[in-house]
């Protein structure tokens, strides 16, 4: 029985991440439960799966209605344990936060096995480091945890898979898992590498839907609206995630991220345009071969398999039908209209704290755009303005969550002065 804990466990991977654990309640148990601000969300989560260690990242919450409920939650020792790990976590005294570092000490909890991090921006990255530190197998699907602070995260996970090594907790073949990937398209390429030499690769090739504006002239992106925007062809994901995947600048995070997951250098990781999004990233080797991971567009599919690694369990969702599935494109994504792409590629050649920098400044414009309070080309400028201050002042070397913290802080108050001057 493999111990849980799912921050951002009402947004679109946590929820997936809950169906999981319903379809394999055998071997997964939910111990810790943490959520932004949906807090009458995480008490139905929490009275469903018999969770008693909570946490919610507004502190205003604190003083809601809701919070009673919660620590009635927390305190409430009632209905039949479905297991022996829940029958000692019923015995145990619950918990309830609330604050940032309420849900980063979740990422602590002793009784828990794996951490999967759904947070959305920067504030997933504490957590991150805390389960790393904690020595949790952490699952990650936060990708700022590694745009902002890779520096800090894969020696800590380096760390964490010779503990397991050393235990005899970690695969007799095959990486040690201590941090498990959940993007679709670095899951992919996580399990093109399995047996491989990585030494033998040449090119890591992420593939892209191409958003919902696939095709269209920068000129024609001057009046897009948020509903648009949001209106993804493949993926259901949250708000956020949706508009940086209709800039690129989700493509050009998970660039980032390849980066320090694979330790593969820039100039080997490519984005390759797949429309139908059935391919979900590809690895080519020194010979000309070419691995490509398939499968059907449901992100239950990698969080499972970052959950049962190094196994394999029944398929969550329907196998897909190559005998239906048509054609496969591919084309090269148009960076001239897509600027973030570019501009990601950018910071992550430069290093240090210019990729903090890019990712504090696309979030606030993000946010702004959804409000309708900037501009979809916005966007991309803002970022690439924010980016230029701070190389003028000078990109620094990553040391600490603190710096880290204060640059992040920086780039947000330089993005909203932006911002409010157009």
């Amino acid at each position: 029985m493999k111990r849980i804990v799912v921050l951002g466990s009402t947004g679109s991977i946590g929820t997936q991440t809950l169906d999981v654990v319903r379809r394999h309640s055998d071997q997964l148990e939910l111990v810790g439960l943490a959520v932004g601000s949906r807090a009458a969300d995480l008490l139905d989560q929490a009275r469903e799966f018999g969770v008693r260690h909570l946490a919610v990242g507004d502190e205003r919450l604190a003083a809601a209605t809701v919070a009673d409920d919660l620590r009635e939650a927390v305190r409430s020792k009632s209905g039949a344990p479905a297991s022996l790990a829940a029958a000692v976590a019923q015995r145990s005294e619950g918990s309830l936060g609330f604050g940032a570092d309420a849900v980063a000490r979740l990422a602590c909890l002793p009784e828990a096995d794996i951490v999967v991090n759904a947070l959305v921006g920067a504030a997933g990255l504490r957590a991150s480091y805390e389960a790393l530190a904690a020595g949790k197998v952490l699952a990650l699907a936060n990708k700022e945890s590694l745009v902002v602070g890779g520096d800090l995260i894969m020696p800590l996970a380096a760390r964490v898979d010779e503990q397991r090594r050393a235990a005899g907790t970690a695969p007799a073949q095959g990486p040690a898992g201590a941090l498990m990937p959940i993007d679709s398209e670095h899951g992919a390429i996580y399990q093109c590498l399995l047996g491989e030499d990585a030494r033998e690769v040449s090119k890591l090739w992420v593939t892209a839907s191409g958003g919902p504006f696939r095709g269209r002239a920068r000129a024609d992106l001057a009046c897009i609206t948020p509903a648009q925007a949001l209106a993804h062809p493949t993926w259901n994901m949250g708000a956020k995630i949706s508009i940086d995947s209709s800039t690129l600048m989700n493509k050009g995070l998970e660039v980032i991220e390849a980066h320090h997951l694979f330790a593969m250098p820039y100039d080997k990781i490519e984005v390759v345009v797949q429309p139908q999004s059935a391919i979900h990233s590809m690895v080519e080797f020194s010979d000309g071969s070419v691995k490509a991971h398939l499968g059907t567009t449901d992100m239950r599919i990698p969080i499972q398999f970052a959950l049962s690694y190094p196994e394999r369990w029944d398929a969550p969702v329907a196998p897909l039908d190559f005998r239906t599935l048509g054609a496969l494109e591919f084309a090269a994504p148009d960076t001239d209209t897509f600027r973030c792409l570019d501009l990601a590629y950018h910071a992550g050649r430069t290093g240090g704290t210019l990729p903090c920098v890019m990712n504090a400044a696309n979030e606030v414009a993000v946010a702004a755009f959804l409000a309708e309070e900037g501009t979809y080309l916005g966007i991309a400028e803002c970022v690439e303005a924010v980016m230029d201050a701070h190389e003028h002042a000078g990109v620094q070397r990553v040391e600490s969550l603190d710096q880290l913290e204060t640059v992040d802080a920086w780039a947000r108050q330089e993005a909203r002065r932006w911002i409010e001057a157009r």
